[in-house]
């Protein structure tokens, strides 16, 4: 690869007399001579097909040419700072990837807030979610595919932090011939088990794992709630959702709650775990469970 010609010291020494707007504040800026400064942009001048600053009187005046090249020094200068940092944030231990499994019970919008705080904290550290669905979460806790894990089930041997507790219900489009029964009556298990459901597939391998109502004869089995959304605002089937995925369809009014006779809803506690443990834990790591911890504590 061939080397540049021009410095990171001449890029800066020409930024800082831009935004300066002069050699002498430049030189102060950058804590060198005037005359060190004066060279440098001597130099790029030289070194460049074209000049980058004109000297119209006392002042330095950008040519065409220099005002795409200050953006383009403006970049590079960043760059480089930001190359410097990262190594600053590994030789402290910081981890340059942070990976946490969520449980698709929890709508992940209820993240979003946390997980901008922490790319403010952490801007080096890449962030990967993985979004998994019944064993797929334990699976992900003990076979170490990820740091931090969110689900509703703590295996035995682990630790888990109470998050929130998730409320899943049974909706249906308003049209839905299930709603033709008398509500004071309810919808009973034998109705139910007569109509399409849409349930969600266990992202897991080893163990594949079933929960909740799966009375019906007829299922469409999908990876994602997003997916089921989109089948029950078709009016396909009906079928039991965390509340927070169905809210702004439920206040909309294009999905409805079933009135169930054995009871509307199940409670599902959720928990954050670690696979690692004491001082085995990254700082960035740290940081991201304590920031969901605040989070969920405030919120709830």
């Amino acid at each position: 690869m061939k080397s540049p010609r021009i410095s990171l010291e001449q890029w800066a020494a020409f930024k800082a007399v831009v935004d300066e707007g002069s050699f002498s504040r430049a030189a102060e800026a950058l804590n060198k001579s005037q005359s060190s400064v004066s060279y440098a942009i001597s130099k790029l001048n030289e070194q460049l097909p074209a000049p980058v600053l004109e000297l119209s009187g006392r002042k330095a005046v950008l040519t065409e040419e220099g005002k795409v090249l200050y953006r383009r020094a403006t970049e590079l200068l960043q760059q480089a700072l930001a190359a410097e940092h990262t190594a600053s944030q590994l030789a402290k231990g910081i981890e340059p990837e942070v990976v946490i499994a969520v449980d698709g019970l929890m709508e992940p919008g209820q993240l979003i807030p946390v997980l901008d705080i922490f790319s403010q904290q952490f801007p080096m550290t890449r962030l990967r979610m993985l979004e998994t669905q019944l064993s797929g979460t334990e699976e992900a806790l003990l076979e170490k595919k990820a740091d931090l894990i969110i689900g509703n089930q703590v295996p035995v041997g682990h630790i888990g932090v109470p998050l929130n507790v998730i409320r899943m219900i049974a909706v249906a489009h308003p049209q839905h011939p299930l709603f033709l029964s008398p509500p004071d009556a309810g919808i009973n298990d034998f109705e139910l088990r007569s109509w399409r459901q849409v349930v969600i597939r266990d992202s897991g391998h080893r163990r594949v794992q079933d929960a909740g109502w799966l009375g019906s004869e007829q299922r469409w089995t999908v990876s994602h709630f997003s997916t089921s959304l989109k089948v029950l605002k078709a009016g396909l089937a009906f079928g039991f959702l965390p509340y927070d995925w169905v809210k702004k369809e439920l206040d909309a009014g294009t999905l409805k709650e079933l009135p169930l006779s054995m009871g509307a809803e199940r409670r599902l506690p959720m928990y954050l775990m670690m696979t690692a443990s004491g001082d085995c834990v990254g700082p960035a790591t740290s940081a991201l469970a304590h920031l969901l911890r605040a989070h969920f504590k405030h919120s709830s």
